[in-house]
């Protein structure tokens, strides 16, 4: 994903980096970029339908690229299921110049050891020395040009229609003590099911919040800003949702569509009889029909 220079400080090694206090998690590029290929190509479509993104903000806009790479980034999610990791991969391919690291609760990490190479690092919650590590690694890599610190600070899987949102203190509380500019860019994810058999992986990128050093404030007052604004941003994507129309988003990636075995093989060979070409999906199937009926006089 990295195209930064060799002598950059946040390009890993082939191995794995080191991990003492003042340096980056570990993480390993090549790893990562071949997870992301992975899912690109084989995981997630055999588990969705499709990956849509609601239009980004300005901050996104023209050709949906990172205005500023060299300014501090912090992408807050909402996170409402086991799926976020393999989502947010994809999903980081929006900023191909940064090197992405993620906090993730200590537990969880060693069910899936594997995170590791991926640039999560543990936190024990609830914990003093897990404080002590977000705050430690938090801020390492926001002090290193070319990282994104992608959170998910609601802390456990919560449902998108939850409200009010609530977050961790964590991340409020770093950039309470952070005294230079910075970006939080709110991310909503939800994951629908719309006329597939699969279900829509839906994204969202909201309205950012600047971190400006010359007007600090409190870890309570970010609290309520990065809460609220989260919040804003899961609203504007539970509407689009609701809509159940593609027409709406950039579909990124798209997967599996039909109802699949011998059903489906009959209705490809239908439509190689007919000389159409074969569309699995729902909507293709009613056009179909439509058309046949039309064709009958408008009688089923």
């Amino acid at each position: 994903m990295s195209n930064l220079p060799p002598s950059s400080p946040c390009r890993p090694e082939p191995a794995m980096m080191a991990n003492r206090p003042d340096e980056l998690p570990p993480r390993s590029q090549q790893i990562f970029a071949w997870f992301r290929w992975y899912c690109r190509r084989y995981y997630f479509p055999a588990h969705f339908h499709a990956l849509r993104l609601l239009p980004p903000t300005q901050y996104l806009a023209g050709d949906h690229s990172d205005p500023d790479p060299a300014m501090p980034l912090v992408i807050l999610a909402n996170h409402p299921s086991w799926w976020d990791p393999v989502v947010c991969t994809l999903l980081s391919a929006r900023f191909p110049t940064r090197v992405i690291y993620s906090p993730i609760d200590a537990r969880a990490l060693e069910t899936y050891r594997f995170f590791r190479k991926l640039g999560f690092f543990g936190v024990e919650q609830g914990t003093a020395r897990g404080a002590a590590r977000f705050l430690q690694c938090s801020r390492a890599v926001l002090d290193t040009p070319g990282t994104i610190l992608w959170i998910t600070a609601q802390g456990r899987f919560t449902d998108p229609r939850s409200r009010p949102v609530t977050l961790m203190p964590g991340l409020a509380r770093v950039l309470a003590r952070w005294r230079k500019p910075a970006m939080v860019l709110p991310l909503a994810i939800e994951y629908p099911f719309w006329d597939e058999r699969s279900p829509e992986a839906l994204a969202h990128f909201g309205e950012p919040l600047q971190v400006d050093p010359s007007r600090p404030i409190s870890a309570e007052a970010w609290g309520g800003l990065l809460a609220g604004r989260l919040e804003q941003t899961m609203d504007n994507l539970a509407l689009a949702g609701i809509s159940r129309d593609p027409g709406i988003f950039h579909t990124l990636h798209t997967g599996r569509a039909g109802v699949g075995g011998m059903y489906d093989r009959f209705r490809r060979a239908s439509a190689w009889l007919g000389l159409r070409r074969f569309d699995g999906t729902h909507a293709a199937a009613i056009a179909v029909r439509k058309t046949k009926e039309i064709g009958d006089g408008g009688h089923p």
